[in-house]
């Protein structure tokens, strides 16, 4: 009498990859959510290789059948773990953080470039014109610091004579702002915890749409600004030839 294995049919292969793409995004998305928003914001180089090396894990956990799925999945929770001890240890230690994401580098002092700064950062005159003008400065000179950060970016600090004139300058007295906008209706839908938060009610938002001819179904976003004034904007904006307008 031979003995025969009885098998459980595998599935077939779309279907199998459909399951595995659900599982990695599931997981991809709880890592996500534990690791916070730092990792989806702009990113130090320790961020940009943890996703990098996260995207690679989830795309072989989605279509990489040959790999068996409980040990992809291993190995992207034992990832994810990884990068949150290091982010915790770049929480309580500032010498952590400096290895893991580096130093902010001064690129101008006072108006003259840092040559040899921006040679250890190989950070190039072009790029650093690019982002000088993305914070509207077009003259160096009136540059009195610029810091380039651990993500990429780069801080201007201007002379005092090239800086903005504000009301305090200006002695000019202004209305204290305690509260932030708040959001009244999206999409034709009230949204009703942010008036219940902030005591207000829906009748008292049906008012002030009847004021201005509208209902809930007429506004595409309605928010209370700080300033204890209402922004509606409406489906029909009557604008004839809107510019981006194809």
């Amino acid at each position: 009498m031979t003995n025969k294995k009885i098998g459980v049919g595998r599935l077939p292969d779309y279907i199998e990859v459909a399951l595995r793409s659900i599982i990695s995004f599931s997981v991809l998305l709880i890592g996500a959510k534990i690791l916070g928003k730092q990792t989806i914001s702009k990113m130090t180089m320790f961020d940009f290789v943890a996703a990098i090396t996260l995207g690679a894990i989830a795309a072989n956990l989605a279509f990489n059948t040959t790999i068996k799925l409980h040990l992809t999945v291993i190995a992207l929770i034992i990832y994810v773990a990884i990068i949150f001890l290091t982010e915790y240890i770049s929480l309580k230690s500032r010498r952590g953080r400096r290895f893991l994401a580096g130093d902010p580098t001064v690129v101008i002092q006072n108006g003259k470039i840092l040559e040899e700064n921006m040679g250890k950062m190989r950070y190039t005159l072009d790029y650093l014109n690019q982002q000088l003008r993305e914070k509207d400065v077009f003259n160096i000179e009136e540059v009195l610091f610029a810091i380039l950060e651990t993500n990429g970016t780069l801080t201007v600090l201007k002379k005092p004579q090239f800086r903005n004139v504000i009301r305090q300058d200006l002695k000019i007295t202004v209305m204290p702002e305690k509260k932030m906008p708040i959001e009244l209706i999206m999409d034709r839908e009230i949204i009703k915890e942010n008036l219940e938060q902030n005591g207000l009610t829906t009748s008292w938002l049906e008012l002030e749409l009847r004021k201005r001819n509208l209902t809930k179904y007429d506004v595409v976003y309605a928010v209370l600004a700080a300033n204890g004034k209402m922004y509606v904007d409406t489906f029909k904006d009557y604008i004839h030839s809107p510019i981006d307008k194809e």
